[in-house]
């Protein structure tokens, strides 16, 4: 019978022998490469010659990289591996982070004392199921996650399968995506023009950003983070109405704090959108006196405001309204204006101002881009959202077709920076 090949990286029995004084190991070594080569050290003694070779045998040349992963590598070495490879990749600061803490917080912990070998189908899917019990969403930023480390193991020849192919898939809660009333978006205004204006508040005076924040997200139902990083190089305004250049995103860095990205989460995503008068109004009073460059919403040193603090702030909006328990977030002024534009129009209508990626591929690949922008969305924001008279008919009709995937796909696709 044929003696079995020598795998890649591994190496056959140790042999030890005396010269003079010194003792000599040797073994045969399948390298990177595919050729099987002696390798030969001598120590003092046979349990130093084998511990110098077992060594060496270590720091063998490979494909380039510092660690060969196989099979018997722990599970913690093909983290480390691979975030060493994620900090290399062309992905937005914010989703690296998000990335190295889902690892660090949930996935790392249940599988570090395991080699990849041993993290079967079985395990993946015990620990997904523990996930999904403690939250969906979770569950499925694991299984994200998961898929993503052992797709590089599989790249790098470690594992023969991803053991996170067949788990069983993860049920997705059916909800009914929400977006604000009239009512409760009149209770937040009230509440957000009186915060903290009573006699004996601490603390220096509001500077109204925060109420102006909602108002823009409400007349443009774009992500917080690209309404954070508008500037006034981003506004057009004419006797024909205002556009807004989408261009960029704030994300929170760990270590620097807020910071303006030069692009929004997608290609899709950057823009031009027209403004509806009541959000106008607003962008018009911040822009004045603001150099062209910086941000229109800034902290008192300039930079750019935290999504942080702006969240923290609308919470207390939320309190004042009476709608603490309500569940809303700044991310459903984004389903509002989606509700609205969807019903006037259509969702493939608000899935374009929106930057939804839907209505790239076909403008990308097949069709010159238009550099016109359509007013006609804004006229429906203005008409349903205007704090004067708001007409109620547009969110009094049936749902859209398509509008649940539409609003459901507003909630699976924060900003970078979001805030919601």
């Amino acid at each position: 019978m044929a003696r079995p090949r020598t795998p890649v990286g591994a190496y056959g029995s140790i042999a030890v022998r005396r010269r003079g004084d010194r003792v000599i190991a040797e073994t045969r070594f399948r390298d990177a490469d595919g050729r099987i080569r002696h390798v030969r050290v001598s120590g003092r003694t046979a349990a130093q010659a084998r511990q110098v070779l077992k060594e060496r045998l270590l720091d063998r040349p490979t494909f380039g990289s510092a660690r060969v992963l196989t099979s018997q590598s722990s599970f913690a070495d093909l983290v480390e591996v691979w975030l060493a490879d994620l900090d290399l990749q062309r992905l937005a600061e914010g989703t690296k982070q998000n990335y190295r803490d889902q690892v660090r917080l949930h996935v790392l912990p249940a599988f570090e004392h395991y080699t990849l070998a041993e993290v079967t189908t079985g395990r993946a899917e015990w620990f997904l199921k523990s996930q999904a019990a403690i939250s969906s969403s979770r569950a499925r930023q694991s299984r994200t996650l998961l898929n993503l480390l052992f797709g590089y193991a599989l790249r790098h020849d470690a594992v023969a399968r991803n053991p996170v192919a067949g788990t069983s898939p993860l049920r997705h809660p059916k909800s009914q995506p929400k977006a604000l009333t009239l009512e409760q978006i009149a209770a937040i205004r009230a509440a957000a023009a009186n915060w903290r204006t009573g006699p004996g508040q601490p603390g220096p005076k509001p500077d109204g950003q925060v109420r102006d924040i909602i108002e823009v997200l409400l007349g443009t139902a774009m992500r917080p983070g690209e309404v954070l990083a508008l500037r006034p190089c981003d506004v057009e305004d004419s006797s024909t109405g205002m556009v807004i250049a989408v261009s960029g995103t704030v994300v929170q860095r760990k270590g620097a704090g807020a910071v303006r990205q030069g692009r929004p989460k997608s290609d899709a995503s950057v823009r031009r959108i027209p403004v509806p008068e009541f959000a106008a109004g607003v962008i018009r009073r911040r822009v004045a006196g603001v150099p062209p460059a910086r941000t229109i919403f800034a902290n008192r040193n300039g930079g750019p405001l935290s999504p942080y603090n702006v969240r923290r702030t609308f919470r207390e909006f939320l309190a004042s309204a009476g709608l603490a328990d309500s569940g809303i977030s700044l991310r459903w002024y984004r389903r509002t204006g989606a509700t609205v534009i969807a019903r006037g129009l259509g969702s493939d209508a608000a899935a374009a101002f929106l930057g939804h990626t839907s209505s790239a591929i076909t403008e990308g690949h097949y069709i010159e881009r238009d550099r016109a922008v359509d007013p006609t969305p804004a006229a429906q924001l203005e008409r349903t959202l205007r704090p004067e008279n708001p007409d109620q008919t547009l969110l009094a009709l049936p749902a859209a077709a398509g509008e649940e995937q539409l609003l459901a796909s507003v909630d699976d696709d924060p900003d970078v920076g979001d805030v919601a």
